[in-house]
């Protein structure tokens, strides 16, 4: 049985106009990249993980399990592609692995948003879902936010107590775009407000373009590398996992888009000093829980200068680590996440 959600980028219209354009003078790499999506839309899917049970709930937002018996280790992920990123196959889920070395971590699953959520901004994610979810441990949590799960995560151990926080390729300081990218993508916005504003939502297939826009040729690229593989090599199989991934995702609520484009991109509300939630200014500083922030040195959706800046306030370094994304994960990022984890003050 075939189990994929989708069998191409999406939007497929919209890649392969992006193809004709940035390999026009490259035939070679036109019918690399056409033969690499062939491949990929015929290629088998493996059977999907069951997903981890839901022990709390808030309007939308589920809390899953992923079992232990360890300090609680809460991560908080983007609402731009599926949590599922995170316990994503057999061999390569972060929670499972940190639920063998000790702890017990948990997920928040943003869930699809309905006609009800069409107003809840980004910050009203922090203040409605993610703040009473962490009121619920019967123990500061320790917190670890990934991409602008991340930034969620920031603005939620400012207004609460945790355990320490941990920041995986997350950002706060929008201006660390530059100036072209982020006026590329107030002209995305503009280009598709008119849309999120009748139907409530920011479609998926809208940001996705925008994150190919950044960098058009890794896109096509990586399908041209995908033609060359073994399709029973392991490096075959994890190409196809992560693309199902990346090309899945639910809308976002409208105000979400309007927010995370017009006040944290546009103005940098956060990297100024100036996001309130919950009608407070929120900013790292307020956080004294121990603190390590890992950097993707290589990204262009999450360029290192939009890195919060946290310390590590355990080691008392700067708390940067450089975190090479695909690879061997379990070297780059999630052992030393393990040993940050391992390395905090048992609670009290």
């Amino acid at each position: 049985m075939d189990f994929a959600s989708q069998h191409g980028p999406r939007p497929l219209p919209l890649f392969l106009a992006m193809l004709r354009s940035e390999a026009a003078e490259n035939p070679d790499l036109v019918t690399r990249a056409m033969e690499g999506l062939r491949r990929f839309q015929a290629a088998k899917r493996e059977r999907p993980m069951r997903a981890l049970a839901v022990r709390r709930r808030r309007g939308r937002v589920r809390l899953r399990d992923a079992g232990g018996e360890g300090r609680p280790v809460l991560f908080v992920p983007s609402l731009i592609n599926p949590a599922s990123i995170l316990d994503l196959s057999r061999d390569r889920s972060l929670l499972r692995w940190l639920r063998e070395r000790g702890c017990h971590p948990w997920l928040i699953d943003w869930g699809t948003p309905g006609a009800k959520d069409r107003d809840i901004d980004v910050a009203g994610h922090v203040e409605r879902f993610l703040l009473p979810l962490i009121a619920t441990f019967p123990e500061p949590p320790v917190l670890v936010g990934y991409c602008l799960g991340g930034t969620l995560a920031m603005a939620a151990a400012a207004r609460s107590e945790v355990a320490g926080i941990a920041a995986i390729a997350a950002p706060w300081h929008f201006s660390g775009y530059g100036e072209e990218a982020r006026a590329a993508m107030a002209a995305q916005w503009a280009a598709i407000k008119p849309t999120s504003e009748a139907l409530g939502v920011v479609p998926m297939e809208a940001l996705q373009a925008g994150f190919w826009r950044l960098d058009p040729a890794r896109t096509i690229a990586k399908y041209a590398a995908f033609a060359d593989l073994d399709p029973r090599s392991d490096a075959a199989r994890r190409f196809i996992r992560l693309e199902d991934w990346a090309n899945q995702g639910a809308p976002l609520p409208h105000g979400f888009g309007l927010e995370l484009f017009e006040r944290l991109i546009a103005e940098d509300r956060p990297g100024q000093g100036r996001w309130r939630v919950g009608g407070e200014i929120v900013t790292p500083s307020q956080c004294d829980a121990p603190s390590v922030e890992f950097v993707a040195t290589a990204d262009r959706i999450v360029p290192a200068a939009t890195a919060i800046g946290l310390a590590d306030r355990r080691a008392g370094g700067t708390g940067h680590v450089g975190m090479v994304v695909g690879g061997r994960a379990e070297q780059q990022l999630w052992q030393p996440l393990a040993d940050w984890i391992a390395g905090l003050p048992a609670p009290r």
